[in-house]
């Protein structure tokens, strides 16, 4: 079988091979997916340039969604599955636990399949397990037009909360306000801590959801009441950066230092979320967040956006695109 390969960092037209390997053997509690299609994340992007902790050293494989039909035997032969995978994805065959496939519908697009998975499920444990969002609450939404900005703000918009959201460009402030952001704000030509406050006036917001980290979260932090809390899920903000121990330590000084004291005297509290951690650690909170998104798509609640789903041999293509924030929703790729 193929798969695509990252044998070095750095730019996606250098980076990826295509590589053939052995046919993978699932062992006790797995099952061997013949994949359909595997989805694009920004975590992607950060291995890919050598930023992602998490990464195997390289050559590696990279991928932590497929959707596919099961192969092996058990109670899922046959069926259509949306899986996780801790990395191995960009193959045409995938080994994962069994836990971490769930059956779809037969007519879910490939392209919003792959939406339901890290996006999604990012998202549903972001906004609906970290935290308790109520009707009224006043949230933020950081790259509300990237795939985990868009389900949140779905998922904020169901319980009834108002909703700020930012994106670099007019087009995609206009998707943003369609999908159902109340204060759109292009972070490209307005400073988005100075708009929050001149619309909450004396005011604070709820939650905050961080894709970017960096710079921003410090803004976001002053923009926080009591009771409020960050909830960090990415660093977006590193990527693009010269490598180097340097450029890191510069991101993280951005960042500021935390002394929990302080936390506890303003009832303000940070929240880090990590789905690898939570597939590796708590396999049961990530059953539980697949079979609640997969619900909340039949039930309609939630719709899940796709940019693109690219053919196979553009993954060159699609990388870049999504690295150059160039994307508005699921970035997919199809065998």
């Amino acid at each position: 079988m193929k798969a695509w390969t990252i044998v070095k960092k750095g730019h996606p037209d250098q980076a990826f091979e295509l590589r053939e390997y052995p046919s993978p053997t699932p062992k006790n509690g797995e099952i061997l997916i013949k994949v359909e299609g595997f989805g694009l994340n920004y975590a992607d992007v950060m291995a890919r340039n050598g930023l992602y902790r998490e990464a195997p050293p390289m050559p590696f494989v990279p991928g932590y969604e497929v959707v596919g039909r099961v192969e092996s035997e058990g109670p899922l032969k046959g069926k259509r599955v949306l899986a996780f995978t801790r990395f191995g994805g960009y193959a045409q065959e995938v080994c994962t636990p069994e836990q971490a496939a769930v059956e779809i519908p037969e007519d879910i697009e490939l392209g919003q399949a792959l939406a339901l998975g890290t996006q999604y499920i990012t998202a549903y444990h972001a906004a609906y397990e970290c935290v308790n969002l109520y009707e009224g609450d006043k949230i933020l939404v950081h790259a509300a037009a990237g795939g985990v900005g868009i389900a949140i703000t779905q998922l904020a918009k169901a319980k009834g909360c108002t909703v700020f959201g930012t994106a670099s460009k007019p087009e995609k402030i206009e998707f943003i306000q369609k999908n159902g952001v109340d204060h759109a704000i292009n972070y490209s030509t307005n400073d988005y801590e100075s708009t929050i406050n001149s619309v909450l006036g004396n005011d604070r917001l709820d939650v905050a959801f961080n894709s970017i980290a960096g710079s921003t979260f410090k803004k976001d932090r002053r923009l926080i009441g009591s009771g409020g809390r960050q909830v960090l899920y990415g660093g977006a903000e590193r990527s693009g950066k010269k490598f180097g121990m340097l450029s890191t330590l510069n991101f993280v000084r951005k960042m500021g230092m935390i002394v929990p004291i302080f936390l506890m005297m303003k009832s303000k509290g940070i929240i880090g979320v990590n789905m690898l951690k939570i597939g590796d650690n708590k396999p049961d909170v990530l059953v539980r967040c697949m079979r609640n998104v997969v619900d909340l798509y039949k039930a309609g609640t939630i719709k899940p956006h796709v940019h693109k789903v690219y053919d196979s041999n553009e993954i060159q293509e699609a990388h870049a695109a999504l690295e150059n924030r160039g994307t508005i929703g699921k970035v997919g790729v199809r065998w």
